[in-house]
């Protein structure tokens, strides 16, 4: 089992940046692969990127692409999200998901284990 604490989050101006963190316990971290999604008020959650397990392939969201960056450290047992350009449309509760798949997925089902999240808020 995972346990994954996000951090990080807070409030910034448009066009600002902040880096959100996920700590993962347990030494199988490198055998998930990762996501993050996110929940805006009154609306469903959505994708927002993925890394695979090793860290070599990542996906974006088309609304994210060139703005936000995912990495992760194996050795460290933490997965990133990098935001840069923030926009107020950015402003949602930012959730952090592990899944034992060894292929990436955008669909919030495929994913076992789930942090609390961590609030950004993007002010215009």
């Amino acid at each position: 089992q995972v346990q994954l604490v996000e951090s990080g989050g807070g409030l910034v101006q448009a066009g600002g940046s902040l880096r959100l963190s996920c700590a993962a316990s347990g030494r199988t971290f490198s055998s998930y692969a990762m996501a993050w999604f996110r929940q805006a008020p009154g609306k469903e959650r959505e994708f927002v990127a993925a890394i695979s397990r090793s860290g070599g392939s990542t996906y974006y969201a088309d609304s994210v692409k060139g703005r936000f960056t995912i990495s992760r450290d194996n050795a460290g047992n933490t997965v990133y999200l990098r935001m840069a350009t923030l926009k107020p449309e950015d402003t949602a509760v930012y959730y952090c998901a592990a899944t034992r798949s060894h292929v990436i997925s955008t669909q919030a089902g495929e994913y076992d284990y789930w942090g609390q999240g961590t609030q950004v808020t993007v002010s215009s």
